[in-house]
């Protein structure tokens, strides 16, 4: 063996690595956005868990994929640490789909049939027709297809690669010599856990396992150990994957790695009992890349049905390695989007619309309760105000700086729509917020100042307030909801709404004439009418952004135009109404 092979062999674990990265793109362009969604349903049930687990895994291609994002998910508050176990344990049985696959390259065949189940014979297949499907496909999910089909076989390339370097090995001495460490079950743990803790892939792990196994040199008493001890390695990526994260969500990471070694030393027992009292004469054989296969199923397959009745012990374990603080702040979500989620872009995105749900609602909260001080001031009140200003500034920067992450990670069409929908409205939820600050200190300075407006002025004000407070309801809903219908009343009221505001100036100017009313008071109003009018606005763009995204335009300002310039038979309906109804 020379240093082209040694090459050979490192060129091809990356080419491994890299056509899993792929195919775990494809897979979770398809079905990321559907995660969460599932999550809340089978977490509720420890077999649901186990099995969803699994398949999320098969999907992922990576049992410390799935970790990282359950770590990610606890630290985001959208699942509690206990739902997580169950998912744990069903991802290290997904994780053994790869190592079945890659046994197929053991077939010995001399029949065309047989001999196409080997994947370095059917996966250029597969890459002429993923490449054919990425580049001449115009839709998005065929694409995605390609994506998967064109990492399938990069990772067998990488496979064969690895292969091939190994070959020689079967003929030198000292690659014999070496082996023989092996045959100490406990080293040959440490040595499975600890490359799969540097390379951080179990199914990489055992793929270059299966391709040793292919020189012969490899026995049943080498690869047992080595294969248990992959799974304590695997538990590095969750790990290093918990540092600077919530406490609960370190318990991620740490009834991980406590499920791995306790399974590990179950397996361990089993296996020194076993060989003491059968003397087992197949352990001195050598092991087959299906074997392995074989035995990483069984392993991790028998250690999880023995671990899931003891789900809630597993959780008292790590509640007790990580100490939850008395003191601790739990409200701290708000300020939460994890970076960890971007692995899987459809949920990432899904957990920033969620955020700028609750952001919405905030600068509803923000406007209702600065109307309110109008006629109630308080500095106490004041202070909730800053407050609510304060959490959407976060909010806007929090999310303006995720969504562009998100959005160079490679994204479906329907996630593009949503990170559109989210990039066009921020601003505007977030001005809401800085007009209602201005509605507050219009009436601290009335406050101040013991002023206030006549009887009719507050009439016409009141009257105002509802309409705004109604084109926010409907703004928030057909946002929150994706409602077509809320949102084509929105502009109908907005107009309404500058309609009313004209005619309280008109007033104004004629109250002046009359004596009824001051120029200090002309200018609270004047400022207290911007305010209204500057939020109507956000709420338009909003309502017009939730339409757009629909269409897939994003042209907000071209559609308001148009709307108002075609005025069509239902918008002239809903403009009557709304004006009949806020009359003053």
């Amino acid at each position: 063996m020379d240093i082209f092979s040694v090459i050979k062999l490192v060129g091809g674990l990356a080419f491994f690595l890299y056509g899993m990265k792929i195919m775990s793109d494809g897979l979770e362009k398809s079905s990321g956005g559907k995660i969460e969604k599932y999550l809340g349903m089978v977490t509720k049930n420890r077999f649901l868990a186990l099995t969803f687990g699994a398949i999320l895994t098969i999907a992922v291609q990576s049992s410390s994929a799935v970790t990282v994002m359950l770590v990610g998910l606890v630290n985001s508050g959208i699942m509690k640490f206990g739902q997580t176990i169950g998912v744990l344990m069903g991802s290290n049985i997904g994780t053994t789909l790869t190592a079945w696959i890659l046994s197929l390259a053991g077939i010995e065949s001399d029949g065309i049939f047989l001999n196409l189940l080997k994947p370095k014979n059917f996966s250029p297949i597969f890459a002429l027709i993923g490449i054919a499907l990425i580049m001449m496909s115009k839709k998005e999910k065929r694409k995605n297809v390609g994506g998967v089909l064109l990492g399938f076989a990069i990772l067998m390339t990488g496979m064969n690669f690895m292969s091939d370097a190994m070959e020689p090995l079967a003929d030198m001495p000292e690659f014999a010599n070496i082996l023989t460490m092996f045959k100490n079950p406990i080293l040959a743990v440490l040595v499975g856990a600890i490359f799969t803790g540097i390379i951080q892939s179990s199914a990489a792990s055992v793929a270059i396992l299966q391709a040793l196994a292919l020189t012969g040199g490899i026995t049943y008493e080498m690869a047992i150990p080595i294969i248990m001890g992959q799974n304590i390695g695997t538990c590095v990526t969750a790990l290093l994957s918990s540092i600077g994260v919530s406490r609960n969500a370190k318990k991620v990471a740490a009834v991980h790695l406590s499920f791995n070694i306790i399974g590990t030393i179950i397996g361990l027992l089993a296996y020194f009992v076993a060989d003491n009292i059968f003397q087992l004469p197949f352990l001195k054989e050598s092991i087959s890349p299906f074997m392995i296969a074989v035995v990483h199923s069984i392993f991790n397959v028998v250690t999880t049905v023995i671990l899931v009745p003891f789900i809630k012990q597993l959780e008292k374990l790590a509640n007790f390695i990580i100490k939850d603080k008395d003191n601790e702040d739990e409200d701290s979500r708000m300020v939460v989007l994890d970076q960890r989620l971007l692995t899987v872009p459809g949920l990432a995105i899904q957990e920033a619309h969620k955020v700028i749900i609750d952001m919405a609602h905030t600068a509803q909260k923000s406007f209702c309760r600065s109307a309110e001080m109008l006629y109630s001031y308080t500095d106490e009140k004041a202070e909730k105000i800053m407050g609510y200003e304060n959490k959407l500034d976060k909010y806007q920067d929090l999310l303006g700086t995720y969504m562009m992450k998100v959005s160079k990670v490679g994204v479906n069409d329907e996630d593009s729509k949503m990170i559109a929908k989210i990039l066009h409205t921020i601003d505007d939820f977030e001005r809401i917020g800085d007009h209602s600050v201005n509605l507050m200190e219009v009436s601290k300075e009335m406050f101040d100042k013991k002023q206030a407006f006549s009887d009719d002025a507050n009439e016409s004000i009141s009257v105002l307030n509802e309409a705004v407070m109604e084109l926010m309801d409907l703004t928030i809903r057909s946002f929150e909801e994706n409602n077509l219908h809320d949102a084509a009343k929105i502009e109908p009221l907005e107009e309404v709404i500058d309609m009313i505001i004209f005619k309280i100036k008109k007033k104004h100017v004629q109250r002046l004439q009359d004596g009824d009313c001051t120029i200090q008071l002309g200018f609270a109003l004047n400022d207290l009418l911007t305010s209204y009018e500057r939020v109507a606005d956000h709420c338009s763009n909003i309502g017009a952004a939730v339409i757009e995204t629909y269409h897939g335009t994003f042209d907000v300002h071209e559609y308001l135009d148009h709307l108002k310039e075609a005025h069509d038979a239902d918008f002239e309906r809903r403009y009557a109404k709304y004006l009949d109804k806020f009359s003053i």
